[in-house]
């Protein structure tokens, strides 16, 4: 455990070098969760050494290219690919259910609400690129969905300072908020869509 914690502080030391670059690859290369890394952005941001718009960039740019990994993993690999190698970047068997499970309920629109939500974010890319979602829609989704998810870590990280890696006990209550929300969507997704098809039904 030891040797964990001194490379995970490396990793830290290294990203604080790096500067915004440090935050894009630590979310690209998927070693330390999102979380973290994006409040260890919003440390630096309080300690003078980066500014806050840099880091939701370049932690956007990050979340962004680290899902389009995923998906192109769940393109070209499959499943059978994932469900071998998953573990490295947090991604399990029951993810992946998960996820194929909402992907399949939801469709291509749960690409932006799912990222919000417990087991499936981490791995609602793989069916997407199973199901060979075009890519544009993809990343536009995922990116919207980054955006606001980066925002609210590296500002949580800047408000904490120096106690940044409390960032679990801090976030809870607003991921919560996230999670109702995402679910409130998913709602009005489906009484759209349940409209649209009785009104396309009754024209008929």
């Amino acid at each position: 455990m030891h040797f964990i914690s001194d490379l995970i502080s490396q990793l830290f030391e290294w990203i604080q070098s790096l500067g915004y670059f440090g935050i894009m690859i630590g979310l690209m290369i998927e070693v330390i969760p999102s979380e973290i890394v994006l409040a260890y952005g919003g440390y630096l941001v309080s300690q003078g050494h980066i500014n806050y718009f840099g880091a939701v960039l370049f932690g956007t740019l990050g979340g962004v290219i680290a899902q389009i990994f995923v998906y192109w993993i769940g393109r070209y690999g499959g499943r059978p690919v994932l469900e071998k190698y998953g573990k490295y970047i947090f991604i399990k068997k029951k993810h992946i259910d998960h996820s194929e499970e909402w992907f399949n309920k939801y469709g291509t629109g749960v690409i932006f609400t799912a990222r919000f939500i417990p087991i499936v974010r981490h791995a609602i890319s793989v069916p997407a690129g199973i199901s060979r979602m075009p890519l544009g829609k993809f990343t536009l989704l995922t990116t919207l969905a980054v955006i606001p998810w980066s925002a609210l870590f590296v500002y949580l990280g800047y408000s904490l300072g120096d106690k940044w890696e409390t960032i679990d006990e801090v976030a809870a209550q607003y991921t919560h908020e996230l999670l109702l929300a995402a679910i409130a969507i998913i709602v009005i997704y489906f009484l759209f869509k349940w409209y649209k098809s009785k009104k396309k039904g009754s024209a008929v």
